[in-house]
């Protein structure tokens, strides 16, 4: 029997999962980390992530034996290193948002069209690795002088693991120095940041096998959202994914780059495939529910607040909530909107609230989905919200499509696991082994009209979020 590892390296945690050639989880492991952050600046240790994950396949290895593991990452955590892979800095940490300036230089220089229409990004902003690299060589010019090679943290993980100085593509998307179209480095950004081709890592394919650590053969993976919709067998248009976590992310493949629009922030991204995908995602989303909770409801469990809000019909007797708690993003970008209840009167109780913020996530969803203008059939559902019926069903009746959750919850180790598998000759394609995974709970549309609910929402957003 095949047992295959999947490695998730998240913000503040690593999870570790190992599953066999059905893709039955045998094991998991999570381990917890604290970053180092001062308002704009968050960075961690370069060597602790080696140190984290090295321990955590220890601990595997214990129990079981590993034939193949792939890593899966956040993006644009950047770690800097001199000709013998030894750091010269700390990692800067994906949030990091301190390259403000960097991130104004390049669009000046640039403009938004020109940076979308290579990399896929619409936005330059302070935490892309091109502008990170900037704010290193215009303001720490003796740390920069010792950098000969620049790694993002899969990158990073992939050279403790084989000793080669390697990357796969999708990881490089929203470094906004790879072009998306030729698969390769861009060189005019490049030449604007100042970075060399010898500093950076060769470009490698997803779901191919690159070395051997411990035993084990070392293939590439993808980045955490892509191996969390491949966990979630979205791998084929029509079948969409969404998270409902602290955040909202949706997750779309795609053939094609869609042209520039000026009015769309949605970032395109390089796949696992050697095509393309969409991301969507807002900056709240479970956090409104948990917010509320802590706030004026701590003495509930999630499950009592679902048998609140099931009290109360469909447009919870017309109180709506916009759940911006952290601003808005898609599909309207501004960082200063608010979270607010309208609609109140002195017939309204809890119940009303509890319900009228999951209704704001759901219509949240549906107008990501409508601005989006995606042919979707099938919304595969991830995150702590996939763990309420209601919601769920919510989400079914608003969309109007079929909403289906998972038995496995580590979607993004089990997506890795799958593209170690894939790499080593287990499965034939990611799409075979994604035809074994288990769906657990079906939510067809009961015909419940919510269009009263989503147009007072889509009126109340176009009044408070501007």
């Amino acid at each position: 029997m095949k047992h295959l590892m999947g490695i998730d390296i998240g913000t503040t945690s690593v999870k570790t999962a190992v599953f066999s050639a059905d893709l039955e989880q045998k094991l998991s492991l999570t381990a917890d980390y604290t970053l180092d952050s001062h308002g704009d600046i968050v960075e961690f240790d370069s060597e602790a992530y080696w140190t984290i994950v090295k321990g955590e396949i220890e601990k595997v290895k214990k129990e079981l034996g590993v034939d193949a593991l792939a890593v899966d990452t956040q993006c644009e955590t950047l770690i800097l290193t001199d000709e013998d892979g030894i750091p010269v800095r700390p990692a800067i940490v994906w949030l990091d948002n301190r390259a403000t300036r960097e991130a104004e230089l390049i669009e000046e220089h640039f403009g938004h069209k020109k940076v979308y229409e290579i990399t896929g990004q619409p936005e330059i902003t302070a935490t892309w690795p091109a502008c990170k690299l900037l704010w290193v060589k215009r303001n720490e010019p003796e740390v920069w002088a010792k950098v000969k090679k620049v790694f993002l943290l899969e990158d990073w993980i992939l050279y403790k693991l084989t000793g080669k100085f390697i990357s796969e593509k999708t990881l490089q998307s929203s470094t906004i120095y790879f072009d998306i179209h030729k698969a390769e480095w861009w060189d005019e950004m490049l030449d604007f940041i100042g970075v060399s081709k010898e500093m950076l890592p060769t470009l490698y394919s997803s779901a191919v096998e690159v070395g051997e650590y411990d035993g084990m053969k070392v293939v590439t993976g993808a980045i955490d959202q892509i191996a969390g919709a491949i966990g979630a067998g979205v791998v084929k248009q029509g079948i969409v994914s969404e998270m409902t976590g602290t955040t909202m992310v949706i997750f779309m493949p795609s053939d094609t780059v869609p042209a520039y629009d000026e009015k769309s922030i949605v970032p395109c991204h390089y796949n696992y495939d050697d095509k393309y995908c969409l991301l969507s995602w807002t900056p709240t989303a479970g956090m409104a529910l948990k917010w509320f909770r802590n706030a004026l409801c701590e003495n509930f469990s999630f499950r009592e607040l679902d048998e609140l809000a099931e009290s109360v019909p469909a447009g919870s007797d017309g109180v709506t909530f916009l759940p911006y708690l952290c601003g808005s993003t898609m599909p309207k970008y501004n960082p200063a909107a608010r979270g607010s209840f309208t609609g109140l009167t002195t017939e309204h109780t809890r119940a009303h609230f509890v319900r009228s913020v999951m209704e704001s996530v759901t219509c949240m969803l549906k107008s990501n989905l409508d601005y989006l203008g995606l042919d979707v059939a099938e919304i595969r559902a991830m995150g702590g919200g996939a763990n309420s019926p209601l919601w769920c069903q919510m989400k079914a009746d608003m969309t109007g499509k079929r909403l289906v959750t998972l038995k496995n919850k580590e979607t993004a180790c089990l997506g890795s696991a799958i593209l170690a598998g894939v790499g080593t000759g287990v499965f034939a394609s990611v799409e075979e082994a994604a035809s074994k995974i288990e769906l657990d709970k079906v939510y067809e549309s009961k015909g419940v009209d919510y269009t009263e609910c989503y147009e007072r929402y889509l009126a109340y957003d176009k009044i408070l979020n501007i």
